[in-house]
């Protein structure tokens, strides 16, 4: 379903939006015919005219094949603005549209167990509350290079931070490294959040290089494992 979250696309946009994310996460993938068009309005909450709508959205950034009288079908291409091809957070059954509440942004010294990340001895850390389809799932602190701004507006602050950083930086992220295990949550845990603090819970830390090659991010997330896991599709 579309986020009842506060924006300025219209609700067609949104929708194209959240099916670009399920062909970005390989949840729909090339060659795929979509549900038939009355069906899969249903099962979005919406009318046949707006996810048409949605559909030649979609067309036009050639992700969408639309054959008269046989269906709608995926194209997978590589593109350059995936704002969600790196997010691997899942809900146990699967999707979920993510959205972000921010707790904190400070730009601080780099921590002394960080990994070398930029040329700045600062970064700024971002702290966000990660929601799917509106459920509590993961806890996010981000450190980007302060060399790559030298402040951060915090209502600026997309809830995609890789759309950010393209859009105001001018910064890409190329590709990231992941490793995933346990740790306890964070201190700064919210009580909203599933795992209390000090409680185990997933935990993924990630290191993201730009466009140019040069590392730029450290990031540490915290995911709730009985609403939540953490999928890598191969292809």
């Amino acid at each position: 379903m579309p986020s009842d979250e506060p924006t300025t696309l219209p609700l067609y946009r949104q929708i194209g939006d959240l099916l670009l994310r399920e062909i970005d996460a390989g949840r729909l993938i090339d060659g795929q015919r979509l549900d038939p068009e009355r069906e899969l309005a249903a099962r979005l909450g919406t009318s046949v005219g707006t996810l048409r709508k949605a559909l030649s959205f979609l067309a036009e950034k050639g992700l969408l094949d639309r054959r008269q009288g046989s269906g709608n079908y995926v194209r997978t291409v590589k593109r350059r603005d995936n704002a969600y091809a790196f997010f691997r957070i899942e809900l146990i059954a699967g999707g979920g549209e993510p959205t972000a509440e921010i707790i904190s942004v400070n730009r601080l010294k780099k921590p002394s167990n960080a990994p070398a990340f930029g040329a700045s001895k600062e970064a700024h850390r971002i702290r966000r509350v990660r929601r799917l389809d509106g459920v509590v799932a993961v806890l996010e602190e981000i450190w980007l290079d302060g060399a790559q701004a030298k402040t951060l507006d915090r209502q600026s602050l997309r809830d995609s931070l890789y759309t950010t950083y393209r859009d105001q930086l001018g910064l890409w992220i190329a590709r990231a490294e992941d490793r995933v295990w346990f740790e306890p949550a964070p201190p700064w845990a919210p009580p909203e959040f599933g795992c209390k603090r000090g409680e185990m819970c997933g935990f993924v830390e990630r290191v993201s290089w730009s466009q140019t090659g040069a590392r730029v991010e450290w990031s540490l997330s915290w995911f709730d494992a009985k609403v939540a896991r953490y999928v890598q599709r191969l292809k």
